[in-house]
């Protein structure tokens, strides 16, 4: 079993990320594993087998992780999940909602206040934002203010009015679009 489990670890390295097997050996868990798993940290596995109690007491001291399995598919399915939590996070940017701007209003001290028609989706306060003109992205940026006639909301839903103030973009026009967008993870496999 121990040349089956060395074949399928082996198998499972990838472009970004590899398991290398620093000892291999049949028996008890003993001190002197502990002790290497210590000096390269790494990950003590078991199959079939129980560390030793010396081992055991050691491993706790110098906080080295000793996993055992009965079943190798186990065995493999858990490295496979612990480099998998290894990866760097991915993600995508997805548009939840978007606006028209159809009004300017300039506010003193504050600056221009695009007055919006939501399109799709809902506006939130706080939302990352893409400033559209004629299909160019002209500015990134945030919502850091979001007003339903006179009154401050959290979110404005689609087929409503609202105007939106944005942290530092003050060239707006008629016609604009208003993206907010969100960046989520892609699972890793």
């Amino acid at each position: 079993s121990l040349e089956a489990i060395r074949d399928s670890l082996e198998k499972l390295n990838g472009a970004e990320i590899s398991v290398q097997v620093i000892h291999a050996g049949i028996g008890g868990i003993t001190n002197s594993d502990v002790v290497l798993a210590d000096a390269s940290d790494a990950v003590i596995l078991g199959f079939n087998v129980r560390p030793e109690r010396k081992a055991r007491q050691s491993a706790e001291q110098e906080g080295v992780e000793i996993r055992t399995y009965e079943v190798i598919y186990a065995l493999l399915e858990d490295i496979e999940a612990a480099m998998v939590g290894m990866l760097e996070p991915e993600y995508e940017e997805v548009v939840t909602s978007d606006a028209e701007v159809r009004e300017i209003f300039r506010v003193p001290k504050i600056g221009a206040i695009a007055g919006c028609y939501v399109l799709n989706g809902t506006i939130t306060r706080g939302s990352k934002v893409r400033f559209l003109r004629e299909g160019t992205v002209l500015w990134k940026g945030t919502i850091t203010s979001l007003r339903r006639f006179k009154d401050d909301v959290k979110e404005v839903q689609s087929g409503f009015e609202c105007g939106i103030g944005l942290s530092d973009f003050q060239n707006l026009q008629q016609g604009d679009i208003i993206e907010t967008v969100e960046e989520r993870e892609i699972p890793r496999v």
